[in-house]
């Protein structure tokens, strides 16, 4: 028999599921009967149809009693078919019906979310007929003596035989089966009695027996009609044998009415006999009845009718069937057993192992199992058979496989029942490879492929979604001449169903139609799922109309689902009555139906039909008032449920724990907390021993109202009590809100408390839990907690939690851990989630293992799933970590190679990758390259390639991409804009930084920190902190806060600009403000105190520093002695140094080159000199400072003599080498210096640098400017100087010498005049329209390179000018230039040649910071302090005239520029008469008088 399968329809999916465990497609099969009997082996509790290799599949109908068969052959009810191997051959003889042995099928279930289809069963259903069958065939042959022998004595056709004979004659069978093929041979206007009257042969009562159990088998209806015919004429007087043989025939066409009728009417004149009691339950236990059974049972016992085992084990069918088992009821019901004095047989056994298999209960199987071989009962093929079953249900298909490699040994041979059962296992873990070898294994075993076998990978192919392979297979059944039943139509219909293929699954309810198979109610529940699924709503109604029109009546679940459409379509009017029929039929909607229902009434304010729903979970249900409120609450009517609760606290109902915290969650969820808390004190008042359950309450509807802080404070002060224990919800709400609040601290520690009181986590709560302690950064933890669920039974499905924790080991480069969890979830899962080795990879990636992360991708490659742009990605990125940037591009090609296309994602990865190690020409190739392949750039991509442009000072490109984006449609955000203000301010082109920030201003955007930051330093560099620090302000009062470097620059900026007041403002307000300022600050700050000669300052900022808790090093006291020694107190300075010495610390040379350089430069020759004695003495060799103090001092000497007497310092502390540049003309000398310069390269503090910078500074003050020039050129070679300090290149003549010394500057600038003198004179490289020379705004030591490099410049004429856009750069027109490079005299001989001899005194002198020929220095302070700034050209000529001649020019142009002034004074005077004249005449003035005139 085959039940309807039930659907419950929800909101969000389709459930399938079975309400009756016991219902099945079985396979009948004949019995061979014997004569001889014994009633207490035949032991069984369920019948079955009967009929030479037929299954019946009967749908249930129990209001009408109409029964719809449909018939198919089953060719395997013989040994010889079932076990082809074995060569067997039919032994058994019969005349129009064949008999064999029954064969044991195994009744199995592939149910997907509740859809069953089920095949054999190897326990129920074979020991179940051998049962029944066996009760009617001893009844039919026992005790005959006493019965009459039927029909009318006929004198014309035979002779009468007695009783005794007609007893013992042998052909019993033949004259049951003659009249058994005439009653089914007549016709349906025919009766029976027409056969009946007519006694062709004589018979026993025992015949007539076997004549209503045979017709039985083929017609139900025409059996019943014997019966009453036999009992109508009173051929025999009324006996058990009879009466259990119509019972049993009406139990298996599922007629229970008709049974109870002729049990009730007729039971009394049979007598207590135990057969027809076991018959009447077994009609009972086909559709469930326990109770009726139970009833049965003990109305036996009353009447003094000993049960058999045969009634046990029918009691046993009637449990199982009538609803899920529940723990240990299996070994309780086996107890009952052999309480009753009897022993469970081995179809005991296999009865409760099947009804196992189809709970999947595998535990319950287990002890059955075990109690079996406990209690030495051998089992069969069938047990095996059900124990593969259910190992395959649940899931344990290795188990399954291992009990089926036994089975030889056991002594068994697989039959087809096996295999489908193995075929099962393998196809609801979806592993096709293995279901394609058992496939295989079972056609070579000579067993061909049955219905179930179809059925079983069809439905495995509908789960998968391979609907296309699950139609084929469909197709190959019909051409294989297996005619497909309703339940391959049924799993084609849901599988379409679901995946919303609807038509297509119309389309095959047409071919089973068509192909004559009655649908069932498993196969209109399907289609109405499926037509529900897709809003098809007349569809799904005309289906389940054309179900009650077919005759078979609804369910449970057919019910459900038609409610459920017909609300979300608000027909509230249809649905209520269908409501109302559904109450008729005996079905009831489950909780989630019921508050959907109510919500659609709330929303329609239906307050007639709420009442009537309350009235019906009440009375027919029989809920009590605490789950009523909870459901309605769930459905939206919260004062029905207030009410309703508040009645169940009035009757005494006890609160329970779930429901209530149900009931106020879903207040504070819709928002309701006023109403939550006035209930709460309701119950405070009304139930005062729930205290702590109210407590629990609280602290959800706190958190639920998204009151956390208040919920976790309430959660604390309970828990103090001691005897605190929580509810699961209220651990899980708690960690739910700390989660989404990431408050994952105080989860952790709820979670701690959770366990320490015993409480279980659920499923939802350990992925919660792993998920937090991912992000925490312990996925060891998370770990660990994976373990521990998976050890109680909880399998997760979702593997996301897996790919977080396998995410967290690869941040923390725990690559190892995430393997390890990967090769656990290899041995649990046949296959491994795509996602999962894309984790894995992503893991190897972190930390650059590109050849572990490859292996995993050429897995996927071998085994599938097939890689996605992820694992792709994770190949790329492991690469970029691991630094093999180059080997990219060959990725990329085998990839191409293989077949795949290189998506946009990898593409911006590898730009990203080279972006970050600053490779511009690979990220332009590759950004050309991919607008090439028609990838059309993102907003990201530009503003990851805008920033290194930026980051690398390409102006151009920054500028053309910038126009390009703008084409394209995109809008630079603030972020792009920010990286072009960092590149103008770093190129201090001060006007387009301006313009930038004008932009983002026009188009609307909000300048962030970044913006204001980067304003503010730009002025700082453009020495305007005035203009800074007003920024800053409008920063503050837009609620931003600057960062510590930008307060930085403005203190250095105000420092340089000798601001001291604003400068020790800032710094002030930063102390004040708590700021914690590093050791640089300080240092800033007594650098500007040192350069003011501010030393008492210094000396206070040196305490500050002690108080704020950072300790000066030797480099702060080293600039407290530079501000005493720039203050002219060395004295002070040295008073530091012996400070120092007090202190123990190893001095180095800074704090001596500090004292030693103050003393020069306030000319204590000696005293410097003492110092480096002292040194000496000291032992502390001089370096590299010392030398350039000594050097540096020796420069700026006025006479030749004591710049000597510093050099032979120098040359007797160990350091000859300045000296004999100066005196010595080796050519040696040049290797010397070089091997110099490499030697003090490394050195930090730029000590090369410097040296060479004071060197040069001596070697042009003392005329030796080639031995200058030489030097110059090997600081370049050794990259000391920068290569392109000066450069003539194509259309690019610039020069840039900031940070030079002032000698060095005018090596530069010679050397850079006669490169652009070779250009001019032969015409090549072409110079650009301007000449710029960058001179930078800094001292250098005291000297303004700017004023060096112009008082040179002006003194020879050129024509270089001051820029007037931004200060220390100095521009000249090319074409001037080269025309002042060709005619000029002092451009005759720009060669730099040494002296014959070292002249008596200084060449250049220090006046005002400029480094100048002592020789100009009367005419350079004569010019500019009387006519200030002119213009070079007229400078050369007023600094060539004698002192007289230069006077009287000067005075004559004071004098002329006066003239001139009181000129243009009277013409602007001239002018502003005439424009008021013009006024006056025009038109303007002619319309007011008009105007006046008109008035």
């Amino acid at each position: 028999m085959v039940s309807s399968p039930t659907l419950a329809f929800t909101s969000s999916t389709l459930i399938l599921h079975s309400p009756d465990p016991s219902t099945k497609v079985c396979k009948c099969k004949t019995f061979f009967i014997s004569c001889s009997s014994n009633s207490a082996t035949s032991t069984t509790t369920d019948t079955t149809s009967t009929g030479s290799d037929l299954v019946t599949i009967n749908n249930d109908n129990r209001s009408n009693g109409n029964i719809n068969t449909q018939k198919f052959s089953y060719s395997r009810a013989s040994p010889s078919v079932r076990w082809p191997h074995l060569k067997l051959t039919e032994t058994y003889q019969s005349s129009q019906t064949q008999f064999t042995f029954p064969s044991p099928p195994l009744t199995h279930v592939v149910e997907d979310a509740g859809l069953s289809v089920k095949t054999s069963d190897s326990g129920t259903k074979e020991k179940t007929q051998n049962g029944n069958d066996g009760v009617e065939s001893e009844s039919l042959n026992m005790n005959d003596e006493t019965q009459q022998v039927l029909g009318r004595p006929s004198k014309t056709k035979f002779k009468k035989m007695t009783k005794l004979a007609l007893k013992r004659a042998k052909d019993w069978r033949e004259r049951a089966q003659f009249l058994t093929d005439r009653i089914l041979g007549l016709k349906s206007e025919e009766f029976v009695a027409d056969v009946l009257d007519d006694r062709k042969v004589q018979m026993t009562p025992t015949d007539f027996c076997f004549v209503v159990k045979w017709v039985g088998r083929s017609n139900w209806q025409r059996a019943l009609e014997v019966y009453e015919w036999l009992n109508l004429r009173h051929w025999f007087s009324p006996n058990a044998r009879m009466l259990a043989t119509i019972l049993s025939i009406l139990g298996k066409a599922n007629q229970e009415a008709l049974a109870v009728e002729i049990f009730s009417r007729t039971e009394s004149a049979v007598g207590n006999t135990v057969q027809v009691y076991n018959a009447m339950m077994g009609v009972y236990a086909r559709n469930g009845r326990f109770n009726k059974v139970q009833e049965l049972l003990d109305l036996m016992r009353e009447r003094g009718c000993e049960p058999d085992l045969v009634s046990f084990n029918t009691l046993i069918n009637a449990r199982l069937k009538s609803g899920a088992m529940v723990p240990n009821l299996a070994i309780d019901l086996l107890n009952e057993v052999r309480r009753s004095g009897l022993r469970p047989d081995i179809i005991t056994y296999n009865t409760l192992i099947s009804a196992c298999s189809r709970e999947s209960n595998l535990e319950e199987a287990v002890k059955v199992y075990n109690d079996m071989e406990e209690h030495s009962c051998q089992p069969d093929l069938w047990t095996y058979n059900a124990m593969i079953s259910v190992y395959g249900r649940c899931g344990l298909s290795s188990k399954a496989m291992q009990l089926f490699n036994d089975l030889e040994s056991k002594g068994f041979l697989a039959d087809a029942v096996t295999y489908n059962s193995l075929l099962y296992a393998f196809a609801r873990e979806g592993n096709v490879e293995k279901v394609k070898e058992v496939w295989e294994e079972m056609i070579k075993m000579g067993f061909g492929k049955d219905e179930m076998t179809y059925n079983t990978v069809i439905h495995m192919y509908g789960k998968q979604g391979r609907h296309d392979l699950a139609l084929q297979l469909y197709k190959d059944m019909k051409l294989s001449v297996r005619n497909p039943d309703a339940i391959t139509y049924t799993v084609l219909i849901d599988s379409l169903g679901k995946a919303s293929k609807i038509m297509e699954a119309a389309n095959v309810m047409s071919e089973m139609l068509d192909a004559g198979v009655k649908p069932t109610l498993r196969t209109y529940s399907a289609l109405i799922c499926g037509y529900a699924k897709v809003g098809m709503r007349a569809e799904a109604e005309e289906t389940f109309d054309c179900m009650l029109r077919s005759g078979i009546r609804a369910d449970h679940l057919a019910y459900s689902v038609m409610l459920d459409i017909l609300l979300r379509f608000n027909d509230t009017k249809k649905a209520m009555v269908l409501y109302r029929k559904m109450v008729c039929d005996g079905f009831t909607p489950d909780h989630a139906l019921y508050e959907f229902m109510l919500r659609v009434f709330v929303r329609e304010n239906n307050l007639e039909c709420i009442e009537k729903v309350m009235r019906d979970m009440e009375e027919l249900c029989g809920m009590n008032p605490q789950v009523i409120s909870s459901i309605l609450v769930k459905g939206g009517c919260f004062d029905h449920a207030a009410k309703m609760l508040r009645l169940a606290i009035s009757k005494g109902y006890e609160l329970e724990r779930e429901n209530l915290v149900s009931i106020l969650s879903s207040y504070s969820s819709s928002g309701r907390h006023l109403e939550a808390r006035e209930l709460l004190e309701f119950l405070r008042e009304h139930a005062p021993g729930s205290k702590q359950l109210l407590t629990e309450a609280l602290v959800v509807i706190l958190s639920k109202a998204h009151q956390l802080d208040a919920a976790l404070k309430e959660y604390t002060n309970t828990r103090g009590f001691g005897s605190f224990s929580g509810s699961s919800i209220l651990y899980e709400t708690l960690i739910q809100g700390c989660e989404e609040n990431e408050l994952y601290g105080e989860a952790s520690q709820l979670f701690s408390d959770m366990r320490f009181f015993g409480v279980e986590p659920s499923e939802n709560l350990y992925q919660i839990m792993v998920l937090i302690y991912c992000k925490m950064g312990f996925p060891e933890t998370a770990h660990h907690l994976i373990d521990q669920a998976e050890m109680k039974g909880i399998l997760f499905e979702n593997v996301s939690m897996y790919i977080d924790v396998i995410e967290a080991y690869g941040k923390l480069k725990l690559w190892q851990k995430s393997e390890s969890l990967v090769g656990n979830l290899r041995q649990k899962c046949t296959t491994v989630d795509r996602k999962v080795w894309n984790a894995l990879i992503q893991a190897y990636a972190a930390s650059g293992c590109y050849e572990r992360a490859r292996a995993i991708f050429n897995t996927m490659m071998r085994d599938g799933p097939s890689p996605t742009v992820d694992s792709i990605n994770g190949l790329l990125r492991a690469l970029v970590v691991d630094g093999r940037l180059k080997e990219l591009y060959v990725v990329i090609q085998e990839l191409q190679d293989i077949g795949f296309k290189i998506s946009k994602s990898s593409i911006l990865l590898m730009l990203e990758a080279f972006t970050q190690v600053g490779d511009v020409f690979e990220v332009m190739k590759i950004y050309h390259g991919m607008k090439a392949t028609g990838y059309f750039p993102t907003m990201h991509l530009y503003r990851i390639m805008i920033g290194l442009l930026c980051k690398v000072k390409r102006v151009r490109d920054v500028e053309a991409m910038v126009s390009e984006m703008e084409e394209a449609g995109f809008k630079p955000d603030l972020s792009i804009w920010n990286s072009i203000l960092k590149l103008y301010a770093g190129i201090e082109d001060f006007k387009k930084t301006a313009q930038v920030y004008q932009r983002i201003q026009e188009a609307g955007l909000n300048p962030d920190e970044d913006t204001y930051n980067t304003l503010i330093i730009m002025y700082c560099r453009d020495h305007r902190p005035e203009e800074g620090l007003s920024l800053m302000q409008n920063m503050r009062r837009l609620s931003l806060e600057p960062k510590l470097d930008t307060y930085k620059s403005l203190i250095a900026a105000f420092g340089k600009q000798k601001l001291l007041e604003q400068a020790e403002e800032l710094f002030e307000e930063l102390r004040s403000n708590g700021s914690k300022l590093d050791r640089s600050f300080y240092h800033i700050m007594m650098k500007m105190f040192r350069n003011t000669g501010n030393h008492s300052k210094a000396e206070k900022l040196l305490g500050m520093m002690k108080e704020a808790g950072i300790e000066p090093t030797i480099a702060t006291m080293h600039l407290l002695m530079v501000s005493y020694g720039s203050s002219g107190q060395p004295q002070e300075a040295e008073k530091v140094l012996n400070n120092l010495k007090g202190t123990g610390l190893n001095l180095d040379t800074l704090p001596y080159s500090s004292v030693i350089d103050a003393y020069l430069k306030n000319g204590d020759y000696n005293a410097g000199i003492q110092k480096l004695i002292e040194m000496k003495e000291g032992n502390l060799e001089p370096d590299h400072r010392v030398w350039t103090c000594f050097i540096r001092a020796a420069s700026l000497c006025k006479q030749t003599s004591e710049m000597l007497i510093l050099l032979n310092a120098l040359r007797d502390a160990g350091f000859d080498l300045p000296i004999r540049l100066l005196t010595e003309r080796s050519e040696s000398l040049v290797s010397e210096v070089d091997h110099c310069l490499e030697k003090l390269e490394p050195v930090e503090d730029n000590a090369a640098f410097n040296f060479v910078n004071a060197l040069v500074n001596l070697l042009w003050a003392f005329e030796l400017r080639a031995t200058a020039s030489w030097v110059f050129q090997l600081a370049i070679k050794r990259s000391i100087y920068h290569h392109d300090v000066f450069r003539v290149a194509e259309k690019d003549w610039k020069a840039d010498f900031r940070k030079l010394s002032a000698g060095s500057a005018l090596v530069g600038l010679t050397l850079w005049l006669d490169h652009m003198q070779d250009a001019s004179l032969q015409g090549c490289p072409e110079s650009p329209k301007s000449v710029v020379l960058i001179t930078g705004t800094a001292e250098y030591n005291m000297v303004s390179l700017n004023s060096t490099l112009m008082a040179c410049l002006w003194e020879m004429g050129s024509p270089f000018l001051p820029c007037k856009t931004r200060s220390g750069l100095l521009v000249a027109k090319a074409h001037s230039l080269r025309m002042w490079l060709k005619d000029s005299p002092f451009c005759l001989d720009l060669e730099l040649k040494d002296a014959t001899s070292l002249p008596e005194s200084n060449s250049m002198q220090l006046i005002e910071g400029c480094f100048i020929r002592r020789g100009l220095v009367p005419a350079f302070k004569d010019i500019t302090e009387r006519l200030g700034l002119v213009r070079p050209k007229k400078f050369a000529r007023l600094a060539l005239l004698s002192d007289d001649r230069r006077d009287k020019a000067i005075r004559a142009d004071i004098e002329g520029g006066k003239a001139k002034l009181e000129k243009m004074k009277s013409k602007i005077a001239l002018s502003r008469k005439g424009k008021t004249k013009k006024l006056r005449n025009g038109k303007y003035f002619r319309k007011a008088i008009l105007s006046n005139i008109e008035r």
